[in-house]
């Protein structure tokens, strides 16, 4: 699958994030390196598909609305969108997560994000994935951005006997954010990329923080703190 080409504003862009030359980068996902959330998307097509128990689906299906509405922590639904997996072999959640991806997602990544996650591995960066949707959609994406498996901090739990647990490892949402890169990698990020309140706390930790893609409420804050904005180049499925 080959990179369309991107305006010379987005390799402007890209070019002004090179030569700062991040020694650790970090980056959300959804809505920062592509349109549009893939956890959430996957949840409903994994229903179509029927991955799921009908007995699972009705219930994610009702608290899912719960958590739309309100009632529902961030964080707590971000777990249970991995725990309704229990009992599955983790290999097939795996399949259905890279099929999906390749799918419905894959045109929907922004192309200079792709240019600039490579480009920053390429002059050798150490570049991470950190996510709160669940592993399995991350690693699948990830294998367009050539960002290897032991840099990705997803949702994700413990598998037991080549099957999915309820055991929670971690959820990197919000404060879980930094939490899991002070846990993993052990120093701040020199750049940060995220679009979303969710993402905050994470590009507060480092020492560049972007703004890519943002919603208004993270918007709002990166103009008030200075913080460098950036809109991608609209995809075009």
């Amino acid at each position: 699958m080959s990179s369309p080409a991107i305006t010379h504003r987005a390799q402007a862009f890209v070019a002004s994030v090179l030569a700062l030359a991040p020694r650790i980068a970090v980056f959300d996902c959804d809505g920062t390196l592509w349109s549009g959330d893939a956890g959430e998307t996957f949840f409903r097509w994994e229903m179509e598909e029927g991955l799921l128990s009908k007995q699972v689906a009705d219930w994610a299906v009702a608290r899912y609305a719960e958590y739309k509405a309100g009632n529902v922590p961030e964080d707590v639904m971000c777990g249970e969108m991995v725990t309704i997996h229990r009992g599955l072999i983790e290999t097939d959640v795996q399949r259905a997560a890279t099929r999906f991806f390749d799918l419905c997602m894959y045109e929907q990544i922004f192309p200079e994000m792709r240019d600039l996650v490579r480009g920053l591995q390429a002059q050798g960066s150490e570049v991470w994935a950190v996510s709160s949707t669940n592993i399995w959609v991350i690693r699948a994406a990830m294998r367009h951005f050539d960002i290897p498996r032991e840099r990705i901090l997803a949702a994700s739990v413990h598998i037991d006997s080549k099957r999915v647990t309820d055991r929670l490892i971690r959820i990197p949402s919000g404060d879980g954010k930094p939490k899991a890169i002070r846990e993993v990698i052990r120093k701040a990020p020199d750049a940060a990329f995220g679009n979303s309140r969710w993402d905050f706390e994470m590009l507060e930790l480092a020492h560049r923080p972007f703004a890519v893609n943002p919603n208004p409420d993270l918007a709002e804050i990166a103009r008030q703190r200075g913080w460098t904005i950036y809109l991608p180049d609209p995809v075009i499925p």
